[in-house]
């Protein structure tokens, strides 16, 4: 813990001995704020499906402080998963493995794989040394809405519900981590994330394909996940104006998405896509919680090309957009 403050030091040592208690606690990571509990104790990982409203079939994340603990959390790890435990952790990567004895079912929804990951944030990885074991982490809100990237995010999400929430920051990734299924001998990618198609085929110089059916649950699979309380509406970059002046027409107040090149129409609330992926990844959720900040009713957007950073920003748009019950 010596590239942390003073006072960071001091939360993570109380972070640590609330988890040590069976508390749970929200924590930052490079990709999302998680909502931690102690991966071996069940009623500790029971509470938190009750706290964000999660269906316990739903998976948890392990997060781990090092990699080489690999080996303690799962069976059966292949070379593939070593070569990308290797290149990519600490990182935005989740690798799903045939779980070992010391895996509750509780955490992976009574699965025989396990997801488990390294995040790259200095307050995580100093939270996990000093709690010395896994902890079983989804986003620290309500399920399928938006996954916080502060503090504040989380307070406002799901206060006095956690025991205590760390504060690092803004977390610099903002999108979840790509999970990839190494449970057998072909990887295949569950959830597109921080960590792109493109990085996992160069470093395995093979391809990667997405997961079919039949693939571990993981999480972020719902039809409806990441949403804001303003329906999210999706069209062609050259459309966004137009449908955006369709929902006004209908008495809605509208959010607008405005790619580059395009201009909002009067009265209506409009942020700019930013101008790389990596700045539109990071601000993706801030600035979907800006436009529910606004009251829209609906918000409407365009999808980026799937590629790179793309298809995570695209995935967490679509499942935004998604049907909901």
């Amino acid at each position: 813990m010596t590239s942390l403050s003073a006072d960071e030091r001091a939360q993570v040592e109380s972070a640590a001995r609330v988890l040590r208690a069976g508390g749970l606690v929200a924590f930052p990571t490079e990709t999302v704020y998680g909502l931690g509990a102690d991966a071996e104790n069940t009623r500790a990982v029971e509470r938190v499906f009750e706290v964000k409203g999660r269906p316990a079939t739903h998976p948890l994340i392990v997060h781990l402080a090092r990699p080489d603990q690999l080996g303690a959390w799962a069976e059966d790890v292949s070379a593939a998963a070593r070569l990308l435990a290797e290149r990519f952790w600490p990182g935005p990567l989740t690798l799903v493995l045939r779980r070992s004895p010391r895996v509750p079912l509780a955490v992976t929804g009574g699965l025989e794989t396990v997801a488990l990951r390294v995040p790259a944030h200095p307050t995580a990885l100093a939270l996990l040394a000093a709690f010395g074991g896994g902890v079983a982490a989804p986003s620290a809100n309500r399920f399928g809405s938006i996954s916080p990237t502060t503090a504040r995010d989380v307070r406002e999400e799901l206060g006095d519900r956690v025991d205590l929430v760390v504060d690092g920051g803004a977390c610099h990734v903002g999108v979840e981590s790509t999970i990839v299924d190494v449970s057998d001998a072909e990887p295949r990618i569950l959830r597109p994330g921080g960590i792109t198609r493109e990085d996992l085929e160069s470093a395995l110089d093979r391809a990667v394909p997405a997961g079919a059916a039949g693939s571990p649950r993981v999480p972020g699979q719902h039809p409806s996940h990441y949403a804001p309380r303003a329906r999210v509406l999706l069209a062609a970059p050259a459309d966004v104006v137009r449908e955006a002046a369709r929902q006004q027409a209908l008495g809605r107040r509208v959010g607008v998405l405005l790619p580059a090149g395009e201009r909002a129409g009067a009265g209506q609330e409009a942020l700019p896509v930013p101008p790389s992926l990596a700045e539109y990844a990071r601000s993706l959720y801030d600035l979907l919680r800006e436009f529910d900040r606004r009251a829209c009713d609906v918000i409407v957007a365009s999808l980026p090309a799937p590629e790179g950073l793309g298809a995570a920003i695209a995935d967490r748009l679509l499942r935004a957009a998604g049907p909901r019950g």
